[in-house]
């Protein structure tokens, strides 16, 4: 996902593996780290929740039934994993809405939500586009409203250095080094977000995944 229709980074980085997403999802244990984010989120009855990069739609789909009373909204720019989202929505007769356009430039009005929510899609970005999409969503939450990440992090320790060279190797470097290096905190904060704050660090097979929260002020 990135910041044009034509220039985007598929969920697993070719168009043909798009298929494959869930599969790899569940080696990184999604399901167990996607319901901490929303435990940790405090999503309540009537709060719009936009999940941000919504890939095949899982973490829409965990949302709603966690908290059946919120508004929920799954965003991509990929067509071919939104039409796996829709169809996983359609067979759960989700009352969720899948949309189709870019984290830098998100179709909605300012202010249009209390939560949103990304797993596992801002690494995806340059670290310039990752600026666009933090002051985009910085618009569009409300006072007191909340971001909360799931993504790849700083490694921990020296397994999770390890376990995060295939993404060193496969990226060359460019989209995921900002992640690497542990600077989502810091991106947060320029973008005017405020309480920002790096929680918590899983280990996976792939490297460390940071939960990273941030607020909009009063």
């Amino acid at each position: 996902m990135a910041h044009s229709h034509g220039d985007f980074v598929p969920a697993l980085g070719a168009d043909w593996l798009t298929p494959l997403y869930d599969l790899f999802a569940r080696l990184v244990g999604e399901r167990r780290f996607k319901r901490h984010l929303i435990e940790v989120a405090k999503i309540a009855p009537g709060h719009a929740v936009l999940d941000l990069g919504c890939g095949t739609g899982t973490l829409a789909l965990l949302v709603k039934a966690a908290c059946p009373q919120a508004r929920v909204v799954g965003l991509d720019i990929d067509p071919r994993i939104l039409a796996i989202a829709r169809r996983k929505v359609e067979r759960a007769a989700a009352a969720i809405e899948i949309e189709q356009g870019s984290a830098t430039e998100p179709p909605f009005a300012p202010a249009s939500f209390d939560r949103v929510l990304s797993t596992l899609m801002l690494h995806h970005l340059s670290t310039d586009q990752k600026r666009q999409a933090m002051r985009a969503m910085h618009r569009l939450l409300r006072p007191d409203g909340e971001f909360h990440v799931a993504d790849w992090g700083r490694p921990h320790n020296l397994l999770m250095q390890v376990a995060s060279l295939g993404f060193r190797l496969a990226d060359g470097g460019g989209t995921t080094a900002a992640n690497l290096r542990g600077e989502l905190p810091t991106l947060l904060r320029d973008a005017g977000f405020t309480d920002v704050a790096e929680s918590e660090r899983w280990m996976t097979p792939f490297g460390t995944l940071a939960f990273v929260r941030a607020s909009v002020a009063r």
